[in-house]
């Protein structure tokens, strides 16, 4: 099993949902989360006044597969979260040993 944790643009997040769905994905975590990679933020004006905006509005989505949907995960995430402009995010990807659903007491892939 692998967790996929995917940044992106916000107005992104539906899109990936549906991706996610199509292939089989159940489950998901979603998080309003903030940062910045290689853009370094904007500037933006408020009332005249120009002020740095370092870090940007993003979600993050965390997903938990067994290893046969791994690539196709990792390929609907990228063709849904894609802009093809700076700041369109990161996917990670590590290894789970063990889930336990914590209502049945099933575990690993069942847990799912």
């Amino acid at each position: 099993m692998r967790k996929i944790e995917a940044i992106f643009k916000p107005f992104k997040l539906d899109e990936v949902r549906e991706a996610l769905s199509e292939i089989g994905v159940s489950g998901l975590t979603v998080t309003e989360v903030k940062g910045f990679g290689r853009q370094k933020g904007h500037t933006e004006l408020y009332r005249g006044a120009e002020y740095v905006v370092d870090f940007l509005p993003k979600v993050k989505v965390e997903v938990v597969v067994p290893d046969k949907l791994l690539e196709g995960a990792i390929d609907a995430i990228v063709k849904a979260a894609r802009t093809g402009k700076i700041g369109d995010g990161k996917i990670f990807v590590s290894g789970v040993e063990q889930v336990i659903r914590i209502r049945t007491g099933e575990t690993d892939e069942a847990a799912i």
